[in-house]
């Protein structure tokens, strides 16, 4: 067997040049008269049963990236490969067999939540689409689901209005589960809840993990849940990757300027022991019109000439650690 081979094995995502343009229309007709390039030539592999994090800020495209993977976004033009199938040039029948692989945690789980239905059907929904067992085996898988995020069967027969948002995120966790996936994008499933509450939604996922096996795309904005929940981590500025490392390296050692500035930004948990603060100057450019080059020279602190004119090259500066930055040697 080639190592090419190997590879693909070993990957379970593979993503090649994504990108995603939303049109921006005007006018009596309607005609597009401008494009916001959300996700623009963005590459990156998810490994089996490994946890990739994705940061950045708001608007940076990581939610865009999740959605479009899975095909509830339809992109602009690139490839993404789940288990070698190119999905992109799937027709919807051939799609939806695989979907049972690929699921999703909304960020809102009270949005994602039919407010007039149980929510012991909301998690047996899948099965019911898909069309798996019988009603009383679907109910059975539910409760089952349910019980493994620390609800109990009475709760099946509440409504979402009914739940706190802790538990109604372990309700999402529930159904996205309920499919037997192999992949599930986890869109800042945190982001709305206390603390207290995050750790337990966190502890939570990471012992589904390892219990099916799977693996996610986890989205936050959170640095310190994705050090502690990844295994790799991606930051993403306007619609671009620009460092790609183990969790590790990238949070021991960081090689791009942003990356650097949003780690500085983490508290240490030590009132005597201040951490040395890296100031961005100046806002976020817009997606309708971003800088040309490297679209982070208008805010970087140690830009030069070239960042302005040319974009860099997304490289492997060392080994399994890629960043976009001409800067770095």
């Amino acid at each position: 067997m080639t190592n090419t081979n190997l590879q693909e094995q070993k990957d379970l995502l593979v993503v090649r040049n994504l990108k995603k343009y939303f049109p921006v229309r005007s006018g009596l007709l309607q005609r597009t008269s401008a494009w916001v390039q959300a996700v623009d030539n963005v590459s990156f592999t998810v490994k089996r049963g490994e946890t990739l994090g994705m940061v950045g800020e708001s608007g940076c495209g990581k939610t865009t990236i999740g959605r479009t993977v899975l095909r509830l976004v339809e992109p602009t033009s690139g490839e993404v490969s789940f288990e070698g199938r190119d999905i992109i040039k799937m027709g919807q029948r051939d799609l939806k067999p695989l979907r049972r692989d690929m699921q999703i945690i909304f960020q809102d789980p009270y949005a994602s939540l039919n407010p007039r239905m149980p929510i012991g059907e909301s998690v047996m929904e899948g099965l019911h689409i898909h069309n798996i067992g019988q009603p009383k085996e679907r109910w059975e898988v539910a409760i089952k689901m349910l019980k493994k995020v620390g609800l109990e069967e009475y709760h099946a027969r509440r409504y979402p209005h009914e739940f706190s948002g802790g538990q109604r995120q372990r309700i999402g966790i529930a159904r996205a589960l309920a499919l037997n996936p192999k992949f599930i994008v986890c869109d800042e499933p945190v982001s709305a809840l206390d603390v207290s509450i995050q750790s337990q939604v966190l502890n939570i996922l990471k012992d589904l993990q390892d219990e099916f096996g799977l693996t996610f795309l986890f989205i936050a904005h959170n640095l310190s849940v994705v050090e502690h929940i990844s295994d790799r981590v991606a930051v993403m500025y306007l619609g671009k990757m620009v460092e790609l490392a183990d969790r590790d390296a990238l949070y021991r050692e960081p090689l791009h300027p942003y990356t650097q500035a949003l780690l500085s930004a983490i508290p240490i948990p030590h009132p005597n022991i201040k951490r040395e603060r890296t100031i961005l100057k100046g806002d976020v450019p817009s997606p309708l019109n971003p800088p040309k080059g490297c679209r982070f020279h208008t805010r970087c602190p140690i830009a030069i000439d070239q960042c302005s004119q040319v974009e860099p090259e997304f490289r492997e500066a060392r080994p399994g650690h890629w960043v976009a930055c001409w800067k770095v040697e």
